[in-house]
């Protein structure tokens, strides 16, 4: 069984439309040079703290610095003077900055290589680098110094993680009238989500280590997916001469939202396009299924596969209209249905829309959600196979080793008081 997802179902005594389709087929410095302790907290000044991780895979003893983005008298906003001493990532990619002044307004973040960096390998089965050779998966390797990441973020959620997807919103954020004002910054996450397929405020959340999924407790398949595209970056490198590292593969990428607000869909062989990396996040999501022993990392795994091969067919789609780029919107591209991908003969794949309204009429937030279950059998009045799903993160279901015939399914959702709504409505599968 496979379960997968990303916003979840939603009912718990509440009124659940099945809208279901199945688809067949810190600081750890050490050096003493520029990187110090953070500020310290002997002082009454105020202060802001930032944290978050550097993940590409998880990258230790980054150089970590922040700029508080400031508006001058013509609205454009710039990185003011540094607010804060550079500080390095620890061994699980995390830092933490403290920044002079109040809480208030925009910061960009930016973490550089030195002598002393290394990243996690977190492509399956390794990683090429520079110097000849192969790291193996869950190894580290170097970085030059040109390896830059930057994000940008809001001092009051006082989260910024660094990521590839995060330093091309960056790159696509000052291209604004505004510079990196917080207005350009927010369409330019928005914007980047949407070209990969990933859903809103993705970027936002923390990256999981791909290289101990099995030591993970509760992960989203919105956080792999993301972690998952990160990691193609990477993966666009081996056995690529044109690219000999992820700086080669991040400049090429910035360079062409910095020139156009654009990344080529399908590339002119000279430049990377947004299909590669989809089609490597694809290949990354399947690669991954045979390095965990957890069924539900597994099976989640599978949906972000799922997802990525959608995008790409979808890619293919808009490639054979007029238009072949991505432009700088929040709105996808219009196309017909992307043609489904190939599932298990033997399974099926449900997908739901969460409700919103309670059976008694009353709204149902998401926190007031416990979790589901799909319920399925050979016959409609014989559903006597269940599967439990604890994450109210989840729309999708993979239920595979299926035998032949014809299957039934509905489900229920469950709230945080214990209360159960009526089963949705009823699909069926031919297998």
């Amino acid at each position: 069984m496979s379960k997968l997802g990303k916003k979840l179902f939603k009912q718990g005594a509440l009124l659940v439309p099945m809208a279901a389709f199945l688809s067949g087929c810190g600081l750890d410095a050490s050096d003493n040079n520029s990187v110090t302790e953070a500020q310290s907290s002997g002082t009454n000044e105020p202060a802001a703290q930032v944290a978050g991780a550097a993940i590409k895979g998880v990258i230790q003893q980054g150089v970590v610095t922040a700029n508080r983005l400031l508006e001058d008298k013509s609205g454009y906003y710039l990185p003011d003077r540094l607010a804060a001493k550079p500080v390095r990532t620890a061994d699980d990619g995390s830092y933490e900055l403290h920044l002079r002044g109040k809480a208030d307004g925009w910061a960009l973040v930016e973490l550089r290589a030195d002598g002393n960096t290394r990243m996690v390998c977190d492509v399956v089965p390794g990683c090429d680098r520079v110097s000849g050779g192969q790291v193996p998966f869950g190894e580290t390797l170097e970085l030059n110094s040109e390896f830059v990441l930057r994000g940008a973020g809001d001092l009051v959620t006082e989260t910024v993680h660094l990521t590839p997807l995060t330093h091309l919103a960056v790159a696509l954020a000052e291209r604004s009238d505004q510079g990196l004002s917080p207005a350009a910054l927010a369409e330019a996450y928005q914007n980047v989500e949407a070209w990969f397929g990933l859903s809103a405020g993705a970027l936002s959340l923390v990256p999981p280590d791909l290289t101990r999924l099995d030591e993970l407790g509760e992960v989203s398949a919105d956080a792999l997916q993301v972690a998952i595209t990160n990691a193609a970056f990477l993966a666009l490198v081996n056995d690529n001469a044109q690219w000999q590292s992820i700086s080669d593969v991040l400049n090429n990428m910035s360079s062409q939202i910095v020139a156009s607000g654009r990344l080529d869909i399908t590339g002119d062989g000279s430049s990377l396009a947004l299909a590669d990396i989809v089609a490597a996040s694809a290949a990354q999501a399947s690669e991954l299924q045979l390095t965990t022993e957890s069924s539900i990392i597994s099976q989640k795994l599978v949906i972000v596969e799922y997802r990525n091969v959608q995008r790409f067919k979808t890619i293919a789609d808009v490639y054979e209209g007029s238009d072949t780029s991505v432009a700088d919107t929040t709105e996808p591209p219009t196309t017909e249905p992307a043609p489904e991908p190939s599932i298990p003969a033997d399974a099926a794949l449900l997908s739901w829309t969460a409700p919103l309204i309670r059976e008694n009429g009353e709204s149902l937030s998401m926190g007031e959600i416990a979790g589901f279950e799909v319920v399925y059998g050979k016959a409609a009045d014989a559903l006597d196979h269940s599967i439990a799903i604890g994450d109210a993160s989840v729309d999708q279901l993979l239920v595979d080793n299926l035998t032949e015939g014809t299957w039934y399914f509905a489900m229920r959702t469950l709230d945080t008081d214990g209360n159960r709504s009526t089963l949705s409505e009823m699909v069926s599968k031919q297998i």
